[in-house]
């Protein structure tokens, strides 16, 4: 969510709250923005685990803070009863898909009769809720069940990082789409913090083996690798323009991460989120006399000077020769 500062509500808006008089905060709540769908996605993971639980008749009862609330719960107790949910692994259920150097990336085979004895086993290892079954002998129900019927079902594919003893380091979940596109949808390390960085480079391996389509959820973005077009990437190997320029017009909040932003990606940001300029500054000469006014407010251009400079035509208002020089030497690199 982002408050639209602290102006008071216009009048059509005061009268239709009945708040007339009042300072109502204007807020707007970005629907696509990777924070409100994370969120999002781990209610919805909540409520479906809830299913054939005595709480499935309470759902219309709670809302969303409560259910925050019981996730936090639910997951603080499972770090207590984790001791008692433990598996051994079952290589049965393991499909090898990549090998790297020291690991190899296996899949949960979906048909395997030792699935969810499998699922607990990483679960236990890893410390998070993916085999944590609400029925730890049978092996039925919570959040194991909810990822175990998706996975028997052919709607998701889970896959685990391992090690030359068998223990995993990073797993993997993806969603299948109904045309059987691949999305990633969470990558978590031990207890649900993001991998290290010694196993990025075998995640990459991994995804770019598997052939996603073009979606980094937020888990992939917070460590700073991305889907392109060329495959997967760590964010700082973005060099193309127009790679960088496709990632920057779907994660906005990318732009301040990139290396060497393109002057094309530059003015994709000044023309869409020009204020994002003021925390990483244009490196292209013409981007920041563009947003000069962002960049600073309090040094308006010297109008009183008419040599104006022209480009294609259009006066330039307050372009110093200085300036001018710089963006026709700039110009002539980039040719």
């Amino acid at each position: 969510m982002a408050v639209l500062g602290s102006t008071p509500a216009p009048p059509w808006l005061s009268r239709f709250f009945n708040a007339s008089g009042n300072n109502v905060p204007l807020v707007w709540v970005a629907p696509a923005d990777p924070l409100l769908l994370q969120q999002e996605a781990l209610l919805v993971e909540f409520l479906t685990a809830r299913k054939g639980t005595p709480l499935e008749g309470k759902l219309e009862r709670i809302n969303c803070p409560q259910a925050l609330m019981l996730w936090e719960k639910e997951h603080a107790q499972m770090t207590t009863r984790t001791a008692q949910g433990w598996r051994t692994s079952q290589p049965d259920a393991l499909g090898r898909i990549v090998t790297c150097t020291d690991h190899a990336w296996v899949e949960l085979l979906p048909d395997s009769h030792a699935l969810r004895t499998e699922m607990a086993f990483e679960s236990y290892v890893m410390r998070h809720c993916l085999g944590q079954f609400a029925d730890r002998k049978a092996l039925t129900g919570g959040y194991g069940g909810h990822y175990a019927d998706a996975v028997e079902q052919g709607h998701m594919r889970l896959f685990s990082l391992r090690d030359a003893q068998g223990q995993p380091h990073i797993t993997v979940s993806l969603t299948v789409q109904a045309n059987g596109d691949l999305t990633v949808d969470q990558v978590k390390g031990k207890q649900n913090r993001p991998p290290v960085e010694r196993y990025l480079q075998p995640l990459l391996m991994c995804l770019n083996a598997l052939g996603t389509d073009q979606q980094s959820p937020p888990d992939c973005i917070a460590i700073g690798v991305v889907r392109t077009q060329a495959g997967w990437l760590r964010l700082e190997q973005v060099n193309d323009p127009t790679a960088q320029t496709q990632l920057v017009a779907r994660y906005p909040q990318l732009f301040s991460r990139l290396e060497s932003p393109s002057a094309m990606t530059q003015w994709l940001v000044a023309a869409r989120q020009v204020e994002m300029l003021q925390r990483a500054a244009p490196g292209a000469p013409s981007v920041r006399y563009a947003a000069r006014h962002v960049l600073d407010p309090l040094s308006p251009p010297d109008l009183s000077d008419n040599r104006h400079f022209t480009t294609e035509g259009v006066p330039w208002v307050g372009l110093s020769s200085g300036h001018a020089a710089a963006i026709i030497d700039w110009q002539a690199s980039i040719r």
